[in-house]
């Protein structure tokens, strides 16, 4: 059986992550938590090192204040102390094999390979996509959810349970992530973080003259001369003799000069067309935009006479004989789509199930490549997922069965149960579930036709973020540990319904745990007919 991840033991008795492939840790807080013990164990191993170390020290400390006294003594008068022959002895002793052990004693790793083993698990360690992706999960989180860096620095987050905050060293990795990435807007924003931090006292190892380096080239990579010109000449104040400082000043000065001659012959009616177009930007609110405001609450398109259209209910699956005595119970969650909630609908000893079946083969979540039809990792999908089948584990043989009595669809077709765990600020963008007219080929491989519906599972309460939302309606669906969520991606004629269109937001603060079944059109044909209208 391939498992993404297989354990070995070393002489420690530590747990080892052996993989041959990176396993792009920040995608996924479940596998990250693997992480959290290994650095356990390792400190507990470098404290035993220390211990171990400090005896060796001990050792090598009375044996310098021996070697003192003697050398002391020895020095004064060479030739005199080497006449006694068994000194002259012992130097030979001391010089040919007393000092290679004590060579040796020093080289010693005292802690039966702590040092070793420190160079065998540094290469299952996080690598440097990973610091980057963490990195641009804390810049996105900031955007998603309107966060300022000096709350963002602080730590002051909705729902913490473990408060942690950054330092001026954390500011400015982050802004020289942003810079290498060229966004010069996020580099401002952590650069000015770190300043403001060294300002007010913090001791730290980062250095202003760096820090404003950066600042000022990201500033003026936006466009305000000014503040650059100001940057720049602060930074000089600290060292005047900072060569590309000098350089940029006398450029600044120089296209300073040139803006002021063009800023003389500009007209009003170009500046009356400029406000204009500026107008028209903020009227215009792009998917994105609409996304991120879903994400944090607002936006939501939901009138008070709508509103009075949802109901909650007991659902018997239409009559299912399973669920006449005992039905589940369910809620709107939206009208058009129609997204339905079913509570209660997963325990949780099914969900602590699904996750240890699905944890040892969590990977990097891919999607369908329109050009090429094949599946492929992307950023704007940040998370990991694995697949279960039915026959693995009566566990997952009874969700299906729950999945196909409450849906009145048949299961037969659909895809396996896909479980996904999302990382640091986990997210993914809005996207469809089912193929569109230009993508004819995205399921063809499976031979079951169209992604009709989809059901989607909670199993797990996220703190803060973590929406799904649908940005083409303004529709917002939060995480409930237990509960799912169903809607169908097409019209009963087998048209998309580009309404659905949806994404599940970054996770702010806590851990995020789905699993959702695609139900597929073949096998539905009597279950759900088709219409003789395309949108009915």
């Amino acid at each position: 059986m391939a498992f993404n991840k297989i354990w070995c033991t070393v002489a420690l008795g530590l747990l080892l992550p052996f993989s041959c492939a990176h396993t792009d840790f920040f995608t996924s807080i479940g596998h990250m938590t693997d992480l959290i013990h290994t650095e356990k164990d390792l400190v507990v191993s470098l404290k035993d090192y220390i211990k171990a170390e400090e005896s060796k020290l001990e050792q090598i400390k009375k044996w310098a204040e021996k070697l003192d006294q003697l050398t002391d003594t020895a020095t004064k008068d060479p030739e005199g102390f080497l006449g006694h022959p068994v000194n002259a002895f012992k130097l030979m002793k001391r010089l040919n094999t007393e000092w290679g052990e004590l060579e040796n004693l020093v080289l010693k790793d005292m802690s039966d390979g702590f040092i070793s083993n420190m160079t065998i698990q540094r290469q299952f360690f996080p690598n440097d996509e990973d610091q980057t992706g963490a990195a641009k999960a804390l810049l996105r989180l900031q955007d998603t959810y309107n966060l300022d860096t000096d709350t963002l620095s602080r730590g002051n987050l909705p729902g913490v349970k473990h408060k942690s905050f950054l330092t001026a060293e954390d500011c400015f990795e982050l802004g020289k992530i942003a810079y290498t990435e060229a966004d010069y807007y996020h580099t401002e924003l952590w650069m000015e973080q770190a300043l403001k931090q060294l300002d007010e006292g913090e001791v730290s190892s980062a250095d202003k003259v760096y820090i404003l380096d950066y600042l000022s080239y990201a500033v003026y990579q936006q466009g305000d001369l000014a503040k650059a010109m100001a940057l720049t000449r602060r930074l000089l104040e600290l060292d005047p003799e900072h060569q590309r400082a000098n350089g940029n000043m006398k450029y600044f000065e120089y296209i300073m000069a040139k803006e002021k001659e063009a800023n003389k012959s500009s007209t009003d009616s170009e500046d009356q067309a400029e406000k204009e177009t500026e107008v028209k930007k903020k009227d215009y609110l792009p998917e994105r935009r609409k996304y991120e405001m879903l994400c944090r609450g607002e936006g939501l398109k939901m009138t008070p006479r709508r509103q009075k259209r949802l109901f909650c209910r007991y659902y018997d699956g239409n009559r299912n004989p399973r669920y006449i005595l005992g039905p589940v119970k369910q809620e709107d969650e939206w009208d058009k789509p129609r997204i339905v909630r079913f509570l209660d609908i997963i325990s949780d000893e099914e969900i602590e199930t699904v996750k240890e079946l699905a944890k040892p083969r969590l990977s990097r979540a891919t999607v369908h490549d329109p050009e090429t039809g094949k599946l492929t990792t992307a950023h704007y999908r940040v998370s990991k997922s694995a697949w279960l089948s039915g026959y693995e584990s009566p566990v997952v043989s009874r969700i299906n069965t729950r999945i196909q009595d409450l849906t009145g669809l048949d299961v037969s077709t659909a895809e396996e149960l896909q479980v996904a765990n999302y990382g640091v600020g986990g997210q993914y963008e809005p996207h469809f579930d089912f193929g569109r007219k230009d993508e004819p080929d995205a399921f063809k491989e499976l031979g079951t036709g169209n992604r009709i519906a989809t059901w989607l599972f909670y199993m797990s309460d996220v703190s803060a973020g973590g929406a799904t939302v649908f940005p083409e309606v303004g529709a917002s669906v939060w995480p409930r540990k237990g509960t799912a969520v169903f809607w169908y991606n097409l019209f009963p004629s087998g048209e998309g319904d580009y309404s659905t269109r949806h994404a599940a937001c970054p996770v702010l603060v806590g851990n995020k745990w789905v699993s959702n079944k695609w139900l597929h059109e073949r096998g539905q044909e009597f279950r759900r007919p088709c219409t003789l209208s395309e949108l009915e």
